[in-house]
């Protein structure tokens, strides 16, 4: 393809994922009311003395206009995530044609690992929500008393659900690093300790809430997603060390220059 078609090519992808988000926008905006009570469930099932108004679950919004916005940006983020496999799809479509065979298996299962490590993050933030709302609102004591904002606490939201579902992609990037050659399993070993402290450092600073049960709940998980990555790159290396090396590069030193392999490669 020319740089025109290319570009024409992308023109057509962006504006199918583009329509893809409006319509999952729209989708979203009609059941906007579910949406509340499912990201507010969290809140609602605090005791009533963490809330102003005891007798009823109540987020408040202050402006006019108020809303209206926060219904629109909370129908984007969910239409957003409805037409993900629309939009990834298109991604996928542009990216493709310009792939080997075997760049395209390795690029397709890497595609869907990171999909389910997303979702098992939301799921694992949303779990843990209630418990970082308790501490915080612990802290509404004597004249303090909490009365939360909707706005504020639907960015609360969107933060946990994000460093969670993008932390959980922390194992991925292990095992890229390794498949790529530029982190070995014996290197994982004998960092693991500093690795693992690392990860319980990230999630102290990382969360939004900031209290021990939630850096316990990201910090957990991601040190068992570590364990798992190991796993997969010791078995790498195993079987990359029966295999051997068969490439001209094999036997090289890091200071000595490589021959040209004028080997034709097999698309």
């Amino acid at each position: 393809m020319t740089l025109a078609e290319h570009l024409r090519e992308l023109r057509r992808r962006v504006v199918i994922a583009a329509a893809a988000i409006v319509v999952g926008t729209i989708i979203a905006f009609v059941f906007h009311h579910w949406l509340l009570n499912v990201i507010t469930h969290p809140y609602c099932r605090l005791p009533a003395k963490y809330r102003l108004v005891s007798s009823r679950c109540t987020l408040v919004v202050i402006g006019v206009l108020d809303p209206f916005t926060v219904t629109l940006r909370l129908s984007l983020y969910a239409g957003l995530l409805v037409s993900s496999p629309v939009w990834l799809w298109q991604v996928w479509a542009f990216v493709t044609p310009g792939l080997y065979q075997r760049e395209r298996r390795w690029a397709l299962s890497f595609v869907g690992s990171s999909l389910v490590l997303f979702a098992a993050g939301t799921v694992v933030a949303y779990i843990t929500m209630e418990n970082g709302l308790r501490f915080l609102l612990s802290f509404a004591t004597g004249d303090l008393a909490s009365l939360l904002t909707f706005p504020n606490y639907l960015s609360y939201f969107v933060a946990m659900v994000l460093v969670f579902a993008v932390s959980f992609e922390f194992p991925l990037a292990i095992v890229l690093l390794n498949l790529a050659g530029v982190l070995s399993a014996q290197q994982l070993r004998r960092w693991a300790r500093g690795i693992i402290f690392g990860v319980f450092v990230f999630a102290a600073v990382a969360t939004p809430s900031q209290d021990p049960i939630t850096m316990l709940g990201l910090a957990l998980p991601m040190t068992l997603l570590f364990g798992i990555a190991y796993a997969v790159a010791a078995v790498h290396d195993r079987g990359k060390a029966r295999r051997g090396d068969g490439s001209v590069y094999a036997g090289l030193s890091d200071d000595e220059l490589s021959p040209l392999d004028d080997a034709p490669v097999a698309p």
